[in-house]
């Protein structure tokens, strides 16, 4: 009896070959085919590397010089001088605490307002997809019509939204109401108001498929067993909720760390609400310091990529999770 590549000692040749001797694919042969396999994949990869790896390179290159476009002949090579300048600016320490806290007011309290959401469109009710559908409004726009919305629609000292309802209000119930100017007196919750706003929606997006996706035996059994509706939530919803909380918060972190419209469009950067993106943009457009901006900019893709891979292990932990269950 012949023998066969690739069998055991002594075992039967595959059917089929007649007792002939069968080879292994060439290496050749199996890398051809795999190259096959991605090369519809290729134009896309390119075209990514070009779009986005490039770029940052060249930051990356303009971050070790010192270069100053209003005076392009005095170019010199700094090294990490920049990287210095930057992380002892008081201004940029100040754009980090706002951006900071920023962050922090947008992503707990869009999570808060979007957990209630999701609660209630659990629920069956008459017309619930054209709730749901008026519900996510507010995300799908685009973030420099959003802001501009909030600055003149609903901001605005003069025929804003907000002051209509304090007139309208004072008048029926016979009192003068006051007129604040909401921009100027509360700034930075000017900008957080517009962007919770924006982003609430996401977060019960995220929340409701968490709710919609728990076991509801487990639920059924314990109202058998007599719990109560916050002790099912505390104790059975919220728990199995944690992973769907968690990714809402650090995808919603990674956005926020880098907004700029609301910043730029109803503030301007002014009355200490400029963050990390607006202390770039000063550097790149208004003082033309292209190596401090871009050692700013490289800085803050740092922060975003450590949040990133935080956001990655949440999101590989829930795919384990879901994965275990089924």
């Amino acid at each position: 009896m012949s023998t066969v590549t690739g069998t055991a000692p002594g075992a039967a040749p595959p059917p089929g070959t007649g007792g002939r001797r069968v080879t292994a694919p060439p290496r050749k042969a199996a890398r051809a085919r795999a190259w096959a396999t991605r090369a519809p994949l290729l134009p896309a990869l390119i075209f990514l590397v070009v779009v986005t790896q490039l770029p940052f390179v060249a930051t990356l290159v303009i971050s070790l010089w010192d270069w100053n476009a209003l005076y392009p002949d005095d170019r010199a090579f700094t090294g990490l001088g920049n990287y210095e300048a930057v992380l002892g600016d008081a201004e940029l320490r100040g754009a980090v605490l706002t951006t900071a806290l920023l962050t922090a007011t947008v992503v707990l309290v869009s999570l808060l307002l979007g957990l209630g959401l999701a609660l209630l469109l659990d629920r069956r009710f008459r017309g619930r997809g054209v709730v749901r559908t008026m519900t996510i409004t507010p995300f799908l726009l685009v973030p420099v019509a959003a802001a501009l919305l909030w600055k003149h629609v609903l901001f605005n000292s003069e025929y804003g939204l907000f002051n209509g309802l304090l007139a309208r209000f004072g008048d029926l119930f016979g009192f003068t109401a006051p007129q604040p100017d909401w921009i100027s007196d509360m700034p930075l919750a000017a900008v957080e108001m517009a962007l919770i706003w924006q982003w609430t929606p996401f977060m019960m997006l995220i929340l409701l498929a968490g709710l919609q996706s728990r076991p509801l035996e487990l639920t059924e059994a314990a109202r058998i067993d007599g719990a109560g509706s916050w002790q099912i939530f505390r104790y059975l919803t919220l728990p199995h909720l944690r992973r769907y909380l968690e990714l809402g918060a650090l995808l919603g972190s990674i956005y926020i760390v880098q907004h700029f419209d609301a910043v730029y469009t109803i503030t301007a950067g002014g009355l200490d609400t400029a963050n990390l993106p607006y202390v770039v943009y000063q550097e790149f457009y208004q003082a033309q310091e292209y190596g401090v901006a871009s050692a700013a900019g490289v800085l803050v893709v740092i922060g975003s990529l450590l949040i990133a891979v935080f956001a990655l292990r949440v999101v590989s932990s829930l795919f384990r999770e879901e994965g275990s269950r089924a």
